[in-house]
């Protein structure tokens, strides 16, 4: 945990009021914490697989028997429902084992081909974890996606720095507190706490890898301050996600699917539903459906509402500025509308036939909000799905398209006939491409992320010509050209 004579406030989104305050770590204390991680580095590897799987197995049985406290603080800080908050911490828990048990085939040393012209060679590529990992947390969902970074860079054998979002700072320090009660030593795990600039120094603190979750605009920050060090980063940002309906679809689920993945969480999910291209032929249905599952549903306090707030009260003016950009463009409003935004609330809104070049759709809403267009052909969904400048998640709705549309889509995730799922997976990788950023977390992908391959190369016996040396001979060279026309990477 961080100290610091500075403080700041974390609030209860739903009224203002002050839960707690934390410590802004300074610049010393930050790069203080990086150097005590390091210094725990060698030993935390020496441990081993069983001994960090032991480690964050225990880490696991505690968190599950704390939920109820964390889900709680979660609440608290976020505004969301506590039934929304233990799903959350439930599958960050389900990531932290599965890491914990598969670190160790993940990094598995391989062994590779060394082809005719190396055939006296025996090549192999390890896998080193990278030393200490920087991680910058985001408030929407604080528990699940930090610890999709933290719970793989420790399973491979790094030390972790963790810099939590000044709006749930409590999350943050309520994980280094459970850890640090199972931990051999310390300094494996911590947290500091505070504002943009602790984030800032954190990047510039010299860790060997720097794991980031938040905005565009925030991670091209993020990433021209690691430069600087050449520390290399892993980038998950906003996402405008596509939902694809296709003339087959399961109506009544694509629709009840789509509501909540656009407006659970109050819409501050970035791999939530944001744009739907629905079939022409059904989705007069679809749109019927859609608006009969929102009107289910409101805002409201935790135990109150379906869903909370907006945990950052300046995306109350952003959600705002999308609805009403899109109806001042044409967008027709089939429910809710620009007296929807009732801050900190913002009820249900459906908009359809939003112009392609609105905010609505071009720019992540980030609230509980959701545009319908129809198409002719689901090439045409397929088209403005990836005229997008992100490319995070996406879902589809077909009985019998839904691999083919998927190839085509350009986003590294891809839900066929459910929504988000692929999150609940911890076998598979978590990213984006284009805005959305790059790098991978979960799945060995996850794990790999956080080391680097080594290669060894070993001669197992000497040949009787030394292709390496000055007393190569015009025969030797014209040998190897013989061996390589005939060869061409054959038997590499």
């Amino acid at each position: 945990m961080s100290t610091s004579t500075n403080t700041f406030a974390s609030h209860y989104p739903v009224t203002g009021e002050v839960i707690a305050n934390y410590p802004i770590a300074d610049r010393e204390t930050v790069f203080n914490a990086v150097v005590a991680a390091r210094s725990a580095s060698s030993a935390w590897q020496d441990l081993g697989f069983k001994g960090r799987r032991k480690v964050l197995l225990k880490w696991s049985n505690l968190l599950i028997s704390q939920l109820d406290e964390i889900t709680e603080l979660v609440s608290r800080e976020t505004g969301k429902p506590v039934s929304d908050a233990k799903l959350e911490a439930s599958l960050a828990v389900g990531h932290l084992g599965w890491a914990a048990r598969h670190a160790e085939d993940a990094m598995r040393t391989t062994h590779r081909s060394p082809g005719a012209l190396m055939a006296n060679m025996s090549a192999t590529v390890e896998r080193s974890p990278v030393g200490v990992v920087g991680v910058i947390g985001p408030w929407n969902y604080p528990i699940f996606t930090p610890m999709g970074s933290i719970s793989y860079a420790l399973a491979a054998g790094n030390t972790v720095v963790f810099k939590p979002s000044e709006y749930t700072p409590g999350v943050g320090a309520i994980l280094a507190k459970t850890f640090a009660e199972v931990a051999p030593f310390a300094d494996i795990f911590t947290c500091v706490t505070g504002l943009g600039a602790t984030g800032k120094d954190l990047c510039e603190s010299g860790v060997d890898k720097l794991a980031f979750t938040g905005s565009t605009r925030t991670a091209k920050l993020v990433a021209a301050a690691c430069a600087a060090n050449m520390t290399p980063v892993v980038l998950e940002c906003g996402g405008k996600d596509p939902v694809i309906v296709a003339e087959d679809a399961d109506i009544k689920r694509a629709a009840d699917a789509t509501i909540w993945s656009s407006m659970s969480n109050a819409g501050q999910t970035c791999i939530g539903a944001e744009r739907v291209y629905v079939h022409e032929k059904v989705a007069d249905k679809f749109i019927e459906e859609a608006i009969k599952v929102a009107k289910s549903i409101h805002p409201g306090a935790p135990g109150v509402g379906n869903y909370g707030p907006a945990t950052m009260p300046s995306q109350i003016n952003v959600i705002q500025g999308h609805i009403d950009d899109a109806i001042a463009k044409g967008a027709k409003v089939a429910l809710g509308g620009s007296d929807s935004v009732k801050a900190p609330f913002v009820e249900p809104v459906i908009l359809l036939d939003v112009p392609e070049n609105s905010t609505a759709m071009l720019e992540e809403t980030f609230g509980p909000t959701i545009a319908i267009n129809r198409v002719k052909s689901m090439a045409e969904a397929i088209a403005l799905s990836n005229a997008s400048r992100y490319g995070l998640g996406s879902s589809i709705w077909s009985k019998r398209q839904g691999k083919k549309i998927a190839r085509q889509l350009h986003c590294g995730m891809v839900a066929i006939n459910s929504t988000i799922s692929f999150a609940a997976i911890a076998s598979v990788p978590f990213g984006g491409v284009k805005d959305s950023g790059y790098g991978r977390i979960h799945g060995p992908e996850g794990i790999l992320e956080f080391t680097y391959p080594r290669t060894v190369v070993r001669a197992r016996f000497q040949l009787p010509i030394a292709f390496t040396s000055f007393k190569r001979t015009k025969g030797n060279d014209k040998l190897i050209v013989t061996l390589t026309r005939l060869l061409n990477g054959r038997l590499g």
